[in-house]
């Protein structure tokens, strides 16, 4: 991975890491329309096909603590940038493979 590439996968993260942050503190406790919507048509509640790690962006038992928000955001986003990541080096080499390169780029 040159240079360039490293610094704007770490500001991307940085960025990312920032708005995790700060959302669950200017997050609005209105519900978004979706839920707004189904509580005005008094659709009932069904059963999630599987069970989230991370409920409603929360910990467990920190429902109502911004903290738990924060906690569940960055890993999450580091989840998400480390799934990319491992992809995009899949991808790359499954590319240089194709191309009969033996070395990364």
């Amino acid at each position: 991975m040159n240079t360039s590439n490293r610094n704007l996968i770490i500001g991307g993260l940085a960025i990312a890491l920032i708005i995790a942050i700060l959302a669950p503190f200017l997050a609005s406790t209105n519900p978004d329309g979706l839920d707004s919507t189904a509580e005005s048509l008094e659709v009932p509640e069904s059963e999630a096909a599987f069970q989230s790690p991370l409920p409603d962006y929360a910990l467990p038992g920190m429902e109502d603590n911004p903290l738990g928000g924060v906690i569940s955001l960055v890993v999450g986003t580091i989840l998400v940038l480390l799934v990319a990541l491992g992809l995009a080096k899949l991808i790359s080499k499954k590319n240089n493979k194709e191309n009969g390169n033996g070395q990364e780029e």
